[in-house]
């Protein structure tokens, strides 16, 4: 297979995207986590603290979502480099390993939406009761 630089370049704007996705998801996150202060200050209800632990895992898998999309996004452009001095070997090496990065982050993605998800179910049948 020939790599030319256009096919890294592909993934500019999906890893670009990713981010912004990513980072929506932190500044909600970010968001509720203060909310959930303030109603921790004034009651320390036991709702609260499993949410706190929720938010604290999904916190900690946004960031190696982040992690993850960033580095995919490094050796993308590493490749590019790497095909424009004309080292072909080493560059699908780097092209393959970024897309796995890729492939792990969005996993992680999937995995936090699980979370996220299932901490809403909660909160649900907490307001039903």
């Amino acid at each position: 297979m020939l790599l030319n630089l256009t096919i890294p370049a592909l993934l500019f704007p999906a890893i670009s995207l990713t981010m912004l996705a990513y980072n929506a998801r932190y500044l909600a996150i970010a968001g509720l986590i203060r909310q959930l202060h303030k109603q921790f200050q004034e009651t320390e209800a036991s709702p609260l603290k499993k949410q706190i632990a929720s938010l604290r895992k999904r916190l900690e898998i946004i960031k190696n979502m982040q992690a993850t999309a960033i580095i995919s996004f490094l050796l993308a452009a590493v490749t590019m480099f790497l095909v424009y001095v004309e080292f072909q070997i080493l560059a699908k090496i780097l092209f393959g390993i970024s897309l796995v990065f890729l492939m792990i982050s969005l996993i992680l993605s999937l995995i936090e939406v699980q979370l996220s998800t299932k901490a809403l179910g909660i909160q649900l049948k907490n307001m039903e009761k």
